[in-house]
């Protein structure tokens, strides 16, 4: 739902608006308990400690995401201000084709980095090849983390901060139910742990995109480039220093947990 967040009681438009994204929050981080939870409840201390391993090279990924979403959104939401509907497609295709490039790049760098990465943690040697299958996953739906981090972007730019948090909900929901799907029933261990996060986020991110593309076809304009580098330049002015925030606090326990 598209809204004009300049329209109505102030107090009103702003409440209805900031506490989805707040409970938004609360489910981001059920990922990593659950899968914390059923990798210490049903496979053992080991698979917990190889999950928690992952954690501080995840949060970088997660950083970078998060600082692309919050460039992506500022621009938006001011050229739908601006009611600049042909920039703001513009905008929006751009955001989605970078993040999806950025996405693989990564991965594919993650993938061949990640025993390096787990090395520079000094992982211990009875958790390190669990840490690596977990991590190995996860990278491998570095794709999926971006594309629904753009697709909350676009919402919240245009107004609706309910719709991102239901299908984070569903897809929270989803990934405790492959969870315990994967390692009670199919006893896949913490590889069942990471498939479960990997298709939740998998389905919820493609359905995201697909409401997406239905809303912005919704948006009268004329005709309007799918990409355009001077966009990319200017979402880039905003995104890269919010990257850099983000990044800042999670390279900095990645150093306190090499350091212990």
């Amino acid at each position: 739902m598209i809204t004009d967040l300049t329209e109505g009681k102030p107090s009103k438009v702003l409440w209805g608006f900031s506490i989805p994204m707040l409970l938004s929050v609360v489910f981001q981080q059920l990922y990593n308990i659950v899968d914390s939870v059923v990798a210490g409840k049903f496979i053992g201390a080991l698979a917990l400690a190889a999950v928690g391993a992952s954690y501080p090279i995840t949060m970088i990924f997660m950083a970078i995401a998060t600082g692309a979403n919050v460039g992506a959104a500022v621009i938006i939401s001011q050229l739908f201000g601006a009611k600049s509907f042909e920039r703001l497609k513009t905008s929006i295709f751009t955001s989605v084709i970078s993040i999806v490039v950025l996405a693989a790049a990564l991965s594919v760098i993650g993938i061949i980095a990640c025993g390096g990465m787990l090395g520079m943690l000094n992982t211990p040697d009875n958790i390190f090849a669990d840490s690596k299958v977990y991590l190995n996953i996860y990278i491998a739906g570095l794709i999926f983390l971006f594309l629904y981090n753009i697709c909350t972007g676009v919402f919240t730019a245009l107004g609706d901060s309910r719709t991102p948090l239901y299908f984070l909900i569903a897809s929270s929901v989803g990934n405790i139910i492959l969870d315990i799907v994967f390692v009670v029933v199919f006893d896949m261990g913490v590889a069942g742990v990471a498939w479960a996060t990997f298709i939740a986020q998998g389905i919820s991110s493609l359905l995201a995109f697909t409401v997406m593309l239905k809303r912005i076809r919704g948006i009268k304009s004329g005709k309007y480039k799918k990409f355009s580098f001077r966009m990319l330049g200017n979402i880039s002015r905003v995104a890269v220093p919010s990257i850099l925030q983000q990044s800042f606090v999670s390279v900095g326990n990645l150093c306190l947990y090499k350091a212990e």
